[in-house]
């Protein structure tokens, strides 16, 4: 076979699809029987590990050097190429003197060919040790099969973790969800579409960062513990500190320290953050969550929703291959096309409520909505005061049965306290974008007027003042300049972007009950 000298392998795209499968992998190292247990597996895997130890190798490893992934090999592939690659075996076709096998990791695989006549006694012992699930390392040189498959033919090998436990079912992976949610492990290693999410996940992050730097915005970082829980209306989770001897509760929005920030002179800034909020769980919300916030100094709300619009699209064509994502059921059905192509609708609260619930709906009285809401559908609670009736009209008969993007702009006042108020004063200066029925991002006009910040604070916070940050409103009476700024739930825009039924899919760890 002729010699290439290696060429340097470019790091994995993300345009790419993920790596097909070797077809014709299957577990026949030790044929087990139907009826073998969990317990059964795992015993004879501790056997291979001590036989491992009996030969003199390390069952767990050490460095080993790579010089391409999995992934980059099949993406770059030549034949001829000397190279060594290192990854999990997710397959493995023994047949005898020979033995096909699939190494991967989260961005894909590459098959392997291993013949006896290569190794020395030892190295055919260690390899009849090893299974599905186990780490090596591997030198040889790429060939193509007859079928074309790109193949290392392996020369030498060096284990590096010995898997004590199997892994999921080498056709179906983890189709259990609650399995999925609680052992993420299992699910990246046995779900390639799973593991190829969360790759793009990652890279779409890395490349809001890029988006934003290149237009000049600072990344900053802001306290995850506060004293005051400000910044939007949520319940905190509460925790103390003993040295200080003060209770302190976990952020539920960065953006009180934010605009701290631009009192301090900073034009255009961004932070990638973790919130938390001890409210309810559902398909859409996770008490811990991502979420992006900006702010730029001289600017207002139509502008950052221009820029919301330009990073949504900029996303859906690196990483989704267009402006049409589909969203599929479990059947793998499309169930819906969501179409982001520009420009993005734009109507005010009022006017898309009134196109819902009825023209006269603003000229009615508080008893006349509430009857309004029954005739609809739209379920209230005594205690519900008028704006707030007025908003489940919103959330359940326009931002539900709204799938294409629309900025949803000039909302009740009473709604966004830290939003300048519009001429007029019943409205501000707001945008919410609503994607696939659910709110992705709010935008404002940031309220800067210190003196009118502290009235609506303390009507919102009505006998609770403890709760209002006095510090934010001292801080806006050194001068805050005028700005917009926005909040993207980073984990709702990745479940819109993907097509995933629910934040779970795209979120590594979600919080689950604990099982007894």
């Amino acid at each position: 076979m002729r010699i290439i000298t290696p060429i340097p392998f470019q790091l994995l795209r993300v345009t790419r699809p993920p790596p097909t499968p070797v077809p014709d992998m299957s577990e026949a190292v030790t044929p087990q029987q139907p009826q073998s247990t969990e317990a059964d597996l795992i015993a004879i895997r501790r056997e291979k590990l001590a036989k491992l130890r009996e030969l003199g190798i390390d069952p767990f490893g050490a460095r080993f050097e790579v010089s391409v992934t999995p992934a980059d090999l099949r993406a770059n592939f030549a034949e001829g190429l000397r190279v060594k690659v290192a990854g999990r075996i997710t397959a493995l076709r023994d047949m005898g003197k020979s033995c096909f096998f699939a190494l991967s990791d989260v961005h894909g695989s590459i098959q392997g060919y291993m013949n006896v006549k290569a190794l020395d006694e030892t190295g055919v012992a260690a390899w009849k040790c090893l299974d599905r699930g186990d780490w090596i390392g591997i030198e040889g040189e790429t060939f193509l099969t007859k079928t074309g498959e790109p193949t290392i033919k392996m020369e030498k090998f060096t284990v590096l973790s010995k898997s004590l436990r199997p892994m999921p079912d080498k056709w179906h992976g983890v189709a259990d969800r609650e399995i999925k949610y609680r052992k993420r492990h299992l699910d990246l290693m046995g779900n390639p579409d799973s593991a190829a999410l969360f790759v793009k996940r990652s890279l779409m992050i890395a490349e809001i960062r890029r988006f934003l730097q290149d237009r000049g915005f600072l990344e900053v970082e802001t306290p995850m513990l506060q004293d005051v829980a400000g910044g939007a209306a949520a319940r905190p989770f509460e925790t103390y500190h003993n040295a200080l001897g003060m209770p302190l509760t976990l952020r539920i929005a960065p953006e009180l320290f934010l605009k701290r920030l631009l009192v301090g002179g900073f034009t255009k800034i961004f932070e990638l953050n973790r919130s938390f909020r001890n409210e309810g769980i559902s398909r859409r919300h996770n008490p811990e969550f991502t979420m992006l916030e900006a702010y730029w100094a001289f600017s207002d709300f139509e502008e950052m929703a221009d820029l919301v619009e330009e990073l949504t699209c900029h996303l859906a064509e690196k990483f989704c291959g267009g402006l049409q994502i589909e969203h599929k059921d479990e059947e793998g059905n499309v169930t819906r096309t969501i179409n982001l192509a520009r420009p993005w609708k734009r109507a005010s609260y009022h006017d898309l409520i009134k196109l819902a619930a009825g023209e006269d709906f603003f000229e009615i009285d508080a008893a006349g909505r509430r009857a309004r809401c029954e005739e609809k559908g739209v379920q209230i609670s005594e205690n519900m005061e008028d704006h707030e009736v007025i908003q489940q009209v919103f959330e359940k008969l326009v931002e539900e049965k709204t799938f294409d993007p629309c900025f949803v702009t000039r909302v009740s006042s009473e709604l966004v306290p830290l939003a300048k108020i519009s001429p007029g004063g019943q409205t501000v200066e707001v945008y919410e974008l609503i994607i696939n029925g659910q709110e992705i991002s709010p935008g404002y006009s940031e309220l800067n007027d210190p003196d009118v910040q502290r009235q609506r604070l303390e009507a919102q916070s009505g006998e609770e003042t403890q709760k209002i940050d006095y510090d934010f409103i001292e801080t806006l009476e050194c001068g805050m300049p005028p700005a917009g700024g926005i909040g993207i739930g980073l984990d709702r825009l990745c479940m819109m972007l993907t097509g995933a039924p629910t934040i779970r899919d795209v979120v590594l760890f979600p919080l689950l009950k604990r099982k007894d």
